[in-house]
């Protein structure tokens, strides 16, 4: 069964098409702006326009515009083509595509979060989450590794206050999402931000999350 995977959530753009645990076609692009615009062009360039039995995208957490520019474009072609669409969290496929390069028995993963905070998350071998994911300061961040080596583009923020950390950086690809367990990949296709939205309607009150 093909599948078309879309992850956009971060400042990466990919996608891939899969076919079980074989990668038929990808496209990846560190764009940090500008999914949108993208995102439409790479899916048609992939065989058949990228058609598939199903559709993975990445949920987050991440960048609330691409998280939304991803989730709308699956639901979209879900909707069109009839056929469901899931989703999967960006720091499960951070840990999956990094325990392919090493062989630690756990990882921690910390993603950019915006507004000085990183998203982090410890993960086993097995994709395990560890404990729940947090969007916290660098400080905190370094704390919670534990002795835990860190992936992800977050890592920056760690090396800016311990220079001779182990880290490694890395953003979500689509290609390695055949590397996913099922049971992280049953998410229902919406956004998991990680914190409020920095938008506020008149009187200082956080917008209503859309129903999907």
């Amino acid at each position: 069964m093909r599948t078309l995977v879309i992850d956009t959530a971060t400042a990466a753009c990919s996608v891939a098409l899969l076919d079980g645990d074989r990668v038929v076609a990808r496209a990846h692009d560190v764009v940090g702006r500008g999914h949108a615009e993208k995102l439409v062009p790479m899916i048609a360039s992939l065989p058949g326009g990228g058609r598939a039995a199903r559709i993975l995208v990445d949920c987050g957490p991440g960048s609330f515009t691409g998280i939304r520019v991803g989730i709308a474009a699956a639901r979209g072609l879900a909707l069109g083509w009839g056929v469901p669409a899931s989703g999967y969290s960006s720091l499960a496929l951070v840990a999956a595509a990094g325990f392919a390069e090493c062989e630690d028995d756990s990882l921690c993963v910390v993603l950019e979060g915006g507004h000085g905070e990183v998203f982090v998350q410890p993960f086993a071998r097995d994709l395990t989450a560890l404990s729940p994911f947090a969007s916290m300061k660098p400080d905190a961040a370094l704390a919670a590794l534990a002795g835990r080596t860190a992936i992800g583009n977050g890592v920056r923020w760690l090396t800016q206050i311990a220079p001779d950390l182990p880290v490694v950086e890395a953003l979500p690809d689509a290609a390695e999402a055949w590397r996913l367990p099922a049971d992280t990949t049953a998410l229902p296709p919406r956004p998991v931000y990680g914190r409020a939205p920095d938008a506020k309607l008149p009187g200082g009150i956080t917008p209503p999350e859309p129903v999907a």
